[in-house]
Parts: structure tokens; sequence; C-alpha cells
């Protein structure tokens, strides 16, 4: 964990409040770091309905692989999470890792291990040594109060420099019901199908295949359209959980994706992914600038999110935003590398309210005192219209500093 956190921090967390039927414990396990908790347990004291989402990488770790093949039953009594170790690319040793740890878990809170989700993070390529932690699970489950939020937020932060939690309350059928979420990422994030570990839990009686289909949705313009490196990590992992238990205050129990009642619940959903995506930006590893990329004008939604990509992944375009310059040239150099249709004559760009060209040429009114004073801002907003059809796309991303160089240079020492 850096010793400094990141000036991008949100300056107060939400009072999470507890939801019935879960329940949170923490230890310190020295995974790999010293001094910290590094385990997290969810307990949930009746099965809960369980949908998830992972990484599309094509080296996935061996707790996502365990998860993926749980999550067909589409029930989950238990979640356990470390940090310090990602438990990928370890073979057959990260296999039994799992198995180990999930026997441990099921034994803990009476259930088989198919009602077991696990997630790792950390270094990859490193055997995990689940016999660290896997004794601490009975007492665990003993000790979990339901009021530990940040708690959890805190122990699975591996160069994270402050722990992301979100919390939204709405009725459901007149009765309020909560969702609460917490996440970790700062590093090898470039989310596709999920961020780097992050969790939600509702007390709303919604059915695990509608749950399932909302977080699919909800990814997309949330998890899925931030950036810090372009690089997708092979444990992403974005799991969502019901209790159910607001349905003993007279929640209605939802079972169709087309019940009218999910609307503003799916809004809810929608603002806790958000903030949590925006968070794990935020505390992209050394950022000073968070930078976000609006592209209008493009063939289509595809094609307009491929091309705010190419500029928010573009180490030219981070570069110049860590260095306070204006250079909106590199901003028409990843619309051209793109790979997607644009017209250059067509182009016109704006750093903030500042129309800095147009047309395919600098703006006749641009003032390189006004953009350089614009990038000084701890915000940035950039915007493109590409001048061809009506395809739009928001994403998000953030500056790349020399501190993100020697955080990566020295990772595993």
């Amino acid at each position: 964990m850096s010793a400094s956190v990141s000036p991008l921090a949100p300056k107060h967390y939400p009072a999470m409040p507890a939801i019935e039927g879960v329940r949170i414990a923490t230890a310190e396990a020295g995974i790999k770091y010293k001094g910290r908790t590094d385990v997290l347990l969810l307990v949930f004291d009746q099965p809960a309905e369980a949908a998830g989402v992972f990484t599309r990488s094509k080296c996935p770790s061996a707790p996502v692989d365990f998860c993926r093949q749980n999550l067909a039953g589409g029930k989950a009594r238990a979640v356990v999470v470390n940090s310090g170790n990602a438990n990928a690319f370890t073979g057959r040793k990260g296999r039994e890792s799992t198995a180990m740890t999930a026997a441990a878990a099921s034994a803990a809170v009476g259930c088989t291990s198919a009602e077991i989700f696990l997630a790792s993070t950390g270094v990859i390529g490193e055997p995990l040594d689940a016999g660290k932690f896997a004794h601490l699970l009975e007492g665990m489950t003993n000790e979990a109060q339901a009021d530990r939020w940040l708690d959890a937020a805190k122990a699975i932060m591996t160069t994270d420099t402050y722990p992301k939690v979100a919390t939204e309350t709405v009725l459901l059928g007149g009765v309020p019901v909560t969702i609460n979420g917490i996440a970790k990422g700062a590093g090898m994030i470039a989310p596709d199908m999920a961020t780097m570990l992050s969790f939600v839990v509702t007390d709303a009686p919604i059915a695990a295949p509608v749950l399932q289909v909302l977080l699919e949705k909800a990814v997309g313009g949330t998890f899925n359209s931030v950036t810090v490196d372009s690089d997708t990590s092979t444990s992403d992992t974005l799991m969502l959980f019901s209790t159910g238990t607001a349905a003993e205050r007279g929640a209605p129990a939802v079972t169709d994706l087309g019940d009218e009642r999910l609307a503003d619940f799916t809004k809810a959903l929608d603002r806790v992914l958000h903030s949590l995506a925006l968070q794990v930006v935020r505390d992209g590893e050394g950022a000073r600038k968070m930078i976000e990329i609006e592209v209008t004008g493009a063939t289509s939604a595809a094609s307009a999110k491929r091309i705010a990509l190419s500029i928010a992944n573009s180490p030219l375009v981070k570069t110049a935003a860590a260095g306070e310059d204006a250079n909106w040239g590199r901003v028409v150099m990843a619309v051209g590398k793109a790979g997607e249709p644009a017209d250059r004559d067509l182009l016109a760009i704006w750093f903030g309210d500042i129309r800095v060209a147009h047309q395919g040429e600098r703006d006749p009114a641009y003032s390189e005192a006004d953009a350089s004073a614009y990038m000084k801002n701890e915000d940035i907003r950039i915007r493109v219209d590409v001048g061809l059809g009506d395809g739009k796309a928001t994403v998000w991303t953030c500056d790349l500093t020399k501190e993100y160089v020697a955080i990566n240079g020295d990772y595993r020492s």
C-alpha cells in the first residue's frame, strides 16, 4: 500500500448501513503485507442469490475459474478474498489452493463448496499458500459483524491508497432496499466485463437470473468504461449478491426482468458501480489528474467507445495531462490510430469548454494560455466530435506520472 493517499481520494466516506443477512470479518494473515488486514470473509446467513461477471483475459486466475464454475448454481453462503497474491498462473497448485480455501470456508459456515466464491489479488505467478489463512475462517465466521463495510474494503487493497465504498437506498415496491458495494483497484486496470475486484450486496429480493442481466447491462457504462493503463487483469471479478431480507419488511420478490418495480433499483445499481469505477480511476497508481473523455459524432456507440479508449489509453495523451500540457495534437493522433471511421477535416476537439480544434485545424480563436491554464485542474474533460454520425461514449482515465513507473518498477521487490 502506498504511503501517501491519492490527492484525488474522496474527502469523506458515506456511512455504510448494515445489510441484514450478510456479516463481514477481516484478518491479518501476512500473505504479503505486514501489519494490515489481507483476508476478507463475507458470510450470508441464508443462501444469497448470486450474479457475477469476470475477466475476459485468456489467462484467468484460479479463483476466477472457481467462481465461474459455482455461479451456475446461483447461490452463495460465503465469499473469501485475499490480497497480496493473485493465485494466477499457478497451475495445479492454484487449483489445490482454491479447493483448500473453499473446503475450509464451507466447513466454517456449514454449506457445500459450490456455495463458496473466491477472489485473490496481488502478484501473478507465485503459488498461494492457503494454509496461511484457511485455519482463520472458522473464527472469522463466528466473529463476523454486519457493520464492517469499510474494514472489508481495506482488507482487499493492494497498491490502492484508499478503500473504495459506495451505497444507495431506494424503494422497491414502496419498501426501502439498500445496495452496498466495495472495490479495489489502482493498476492493471482496463476491465473487460468487470473490474479488478468488486463485491456488491443488496437486501432486495431479486432472483439470481435477474441480478445477472442487471449486472451485465450496468457494467458496460461503468467498470468497462474506465482504464488506468490499458492492461486487463487476470483476476477481474465483479459479483452482486442479494440476501433477500427486505422481503421480511414487505419488499416484493422480483423474478422477472420486465418487472416495472425494478426501475429505481436498476438506476441505483448503476450509480453504485459508477461511483466505485471512478474511485478506482481516481486511485490510479501515481495519478494526479482525473480525465473524462467524451466522444460524439461517431458512426456507432461501439465506434465512439473504441475511439475514446484509444485516447484514454494513449501514454502520450496521459503524460501530456501529467505535465499540464495542452497538447491536443496527441488527441488527433489517438483518434487517427483507433482504426475506426473518422474524417480529419470534420474533427473538433475541446479541452473543457475551450474548443482547441475545429473542422480539421486549430481553432481560429485558440489561446495557448487559456488551454494551459485549464490543464492545471485536477479534473480534466476532453471532448471529441468526429462529425460522422450520432454514436457517443464516455470513458474515464487518469494521467501517467513518474510515480506510476516507480510503483510498477518495484512491485515485486
